[in-house]
């Protein structure tokens, strides 16, 4: 599902919502998700997941094209981890087709 789609679907969802308010709540939600991780802060959705930040230390790296050693700094990645509801429900719906 893509963002325009979340829209679409919760516009639709909510008659008395215009598109331009679903677009504005879909946008602020996602900025405040963004901007909770990009301050190194774990979200966590009950029965859907948690987002948190995992850091990968710096290391050695290779050129592909040239072979030499190359240092790769630190990096913090998002991660996300699903929650019990989401697993359950993706698996059942996997099992059923």
């Amino acid at each position: 599902m893509t963002k325009s789609e979340l829209i679409i679907s919760l516009a639709n969802s909510y008659p008395q919502l215009l598109a331009k308010d679903a677009e504005l709540t879909v946008k602020t939600i996602l900025e405040a998700m963004a901007q909770a991780l990009a301050d190194g802060k774990r979200i966590e959705i009950r029965g859907f997941g948690s987002f948190a930040l995992s850091v990968r230390p710096p290391r050695v790296g290779r050129n592909p094209r040239s072979g030499e050693k190359v240092m790769v700094a630190e990096k913090r990645v998002p991660h996300f981890k699903p929650g019990k509801e989401l697993r359950y429900r993706v698996d059942m719906g996997v099992k059923s087709k």
